[in-house]
């Protein structure tokens, strides 16, 4: 498989693509404009994770068919945390939306603010752990790391 990927943008050690990480640049964006457009929060609220394969199956990329089949081909070491970064940020994201809600409910807009800007910031550090796993790193973040840049 590494030969066969030679020359695209999948990487050629894990097999992945960054382009998955595209998946999650829309909601960090999002996220960042809530602080100040509150009523971006209705757009925020219809993002919803994508497995890597359902991302490359309505991409549009000209390797979409091959990044799909290599992903069956990526090593252990680095799939497995790979998929735990993706989980992190997936859960990341709905407990944003969720707090974010409930401070635009409660017309906490400083405290709206402030979450909107310290949680895309979170999830931007795990998409870049995404990244570097992708460009073969097996460091993932433990929770104990997240629950410390959460304060």
């Amino acid at each position: 498989m590494q030969q066969k990927v030679k020359g695209t943008n999948i990487d050629e050690t894990t097999l992945l693509a960054t382009d998955y990480l595209n998946h999650f640049n829309e909601i960090v964006m999002l996220l960042e404009m809530v602080a100040d457009m509150p009523e971006i929060l209705d757009d925020v609220k219809e993002w919803q994770p994508k497995s890597y394969i359902d991302h490359f199956a309505a991409s549009t990329i000209a390797e979409k068919d091959l990044a799909i089949e290599a992903y069956d081909f990526v090593p252990a070491i680095y799939r497995e945390p790979f998929e735990q970064t993706v989980e992190q940020i997936n859960s990341m994201i709905t407990s944003t939306v969720e707090r974010l809600e409930k401070n635009l409910a409660a017309g906490e807009m400083d405290v709206l603010q402030a979450n909107a800007q310290t949680r895309s910031r979170l999830i931007q550090r795990l998409m870049d752990t995404a990244s570097a796993i992708i460009h073969g790193s097996a460091k993932t973040m433990d929770q104990s790391e997240i629950d410390n840049l959460m304060g």
